[in-house]
């Protein structure tokens, strides 16, 4: 299920597939019989209230294998639920002056170095605060397509990991962005501290992940449900009871780095859900976007920047390295 090789031909170029706003799950055996209602408001990546989720039913947008239902549906083993959320205008969103350190900025893409704690892009439970609410404040042409909420965004990180995101100012360069994300031709390396010795200089995890049957909120590597997940890392420097490592996505999951090196053992320092928080001072996990490239949209150039340790992580490894 894992191949953890000491020489890899790392990939040039990875990312994140951007995903669909279609969320899905196959009902087990444990879940049998509960109310479709309950069972999407307990699965769901985030808070979301169970009035939410009835008023989504009631509207159509849930679908038990494949036809609409009542939000008191009892459900059956093997079951298909769907939920395709609906998608919220543009002129819904609020923009507010939040600060962002802007690493490079023309007429065709912004590139940010977020800080952690911030939220790429409305949703559920953050309607506000948002990177997108401050880009709509700071750039007053950031393209729609398909008039959706997160405007000019071609792609996310976590709302706990630090780094480089980039999003297009029209409707060209985000064709031009997303399709160099489709074909995994942007250069995406993360930079992150994890607990334990990895004793390999160099591996790759090449594991499916899916949603854990027991929390759905939360992903695992499984046979079931999953898709394809590759992960390749090199060791920076080893602390003993902690490595830091580089890390580049070959596909592009949710929680993929963070599933992936508990998967191995070794998961993210300070990571509050697969990890332990305890032990360190940051707030989200040890893990930072520090290089981005991709091709400019309108010049055909390669453009690569990077960003540099937030203060939180550089005082971890101050930490671990005056011991």
């Amino acid at each position: 299920m894992n191949n953890l090789d000491k020489d890899v031909n790392h990939p040039k170029a990875s990312d994140y597939e951007e995903e669909k706003d279609v969320t899905e799950w196959t009902v087990t055996a444990e879940h049998a019989r509960e109310r479709v209602d309950k069972y999407i408001t307990e699965s769901w990546e985030g808070n979301i209230s169970r009035s939410q989720v009835q008023l989504w039913i009631n509207d159509g947008h849930v679908n038990v294998n494949g036809a609409p239902v009542k939000a008191n549906h009892k459900l059956l083993e093997g079951e298909v639920v769907t939920v395709v959320v609906p998608e919220t205008e543009v002129t819904d969103l609020v923009a507010e002056n939040i600060p962002l350190e802007v690493v490079y900025e023309d007429s065709d893409v912004i590139v940010i170095n977020k800080k952690r704690g911030m939220v790429v892009h409305p949703a559920v439970g953050h309607p506000s605060g948002t990177l997108v609410n401050a880009l709509m404040y700071h750039c007053k042409d950031l393209s729609g397509i398909n008039g959706e909420i997160r405007p000019g965004i071609v792609h996310r990180i976590d709302k706990d990991t630090s780094g480089l995101i980039m999003a297009a100012k029209n409707d060209a360069s985000h064709a031009s962005l997303s399709a160099q994300l489709k074909e995994h031709s942007v250069t995406r390396r993360y930079i992150a501290i994890v607990q334990g010795n990895i004793t390999h200089d160099k591996g790759t995890v090449d594991a499916p992940i899916g949603r854990d049957p027991h929390d759905r909120k939360l992903y695992v590597v499984t046979q079931k449900n999953s898709k394809k997940s590759v992960t390749h890392f090199t060791v920076i420097e080893r602390f003993g009871d902690c490595t830091l490592v580089e890390l580049q996505l070959e596909t592009g999951r949710t929680h993929q780095i963070r599933v992936h090196m508990k998967f191995i053992g070794h998961p993210l320092a300070g990571d509050p859900i697969y990890g332990r928080s305890k032990g360190t001072t940051m707030t989200g996990q040890a893990l930072h976007a520090a290089v981005l490239g991709f091709v400019h949209p309108s010049s055909g150039e390669y453009m690569e920047f990077s960003a540099p340790l937030p203060a939180d992580m550089e005082d971890l490894l101050f930490t671990l390295r005056s011991r």
